[in-house]
């Protein structure tokens, strides 16, 4: 075995500075699974968006993902109120889709929201207008923003009751 994998199995087995190595994939696994059997709680139909989220907040610390969360949330929001009301008054067409895109990221723009509120809100709305479904519109859209609003409660629980280590440390001093 090579010296470099010996010695990072070493510090793994001796609890030493390569500890975080398995305490993040722990916490992260903690909130996968947790995001996933809350939104199975729900009886969301797509209850993998609930993991998926939580699952890109859970890289970050607390600060960041709380910045990152708040973003996310507003985009969803804002995208699952709009591919609603597109999907009541518009024909699912892809210069529709792009149309509104556009304004969305107008809407964005007005509500003082960054780029990554924008990009999530653009998935939402790829999602409820580009996918067909038996559902109603406001039913997929309602799903998708209670989903998306589970991974990011679990992650932000997560990253308050059970910091990366670095926020222990930075927060101590």
């Amino acid at each position: 075995m090579p010296a470099a994998k010996t010695s990072v199995l070493a510090g793994i087995r001796a609890g030493g500075k390569f500890w975080p190595v398995l305490v993040h994939p722990a916490r992260t696994a903690v909130a996968a699974i947790v995001s996933v059997v809350v939104a199975r709680l729900f009886r969301l139909p797509e209850a993998y968006w609930a993991p998926i989220t939580t699952l890109v907040l859970t890289q970050s610390s607390l600060g960041a993902a709380l910045t990152v969360s708040r973003q996310r949330f507003a985009g969803t929001a804002i995208g699952a109120a709009l591919s609603e009301l597109v999907a009541t008054y518009f024909e699912p067409r892809v210069l529709v889709f792009g149309a509104w895109v556009f304004f969305l990221g107008f809407l964005c723009v007005l509500a003082h929201l960054d780029r990554s509120a924008y990009r999530f809100g653009g998935v939402t709305l790829a999602i409820v207008l580009l996918i067909p479904r038996a559902e109603p519109a406001w039913m997929i859209a309602f799903h998708r923003f209670a989903e998306v609003s589970i991974g990011i409660a679990v992650a932000l629980l997560l990253a308050t009751l059970w910091p990366e280590q670095a926020d222990v440390t930075s927060t101590s001093q």
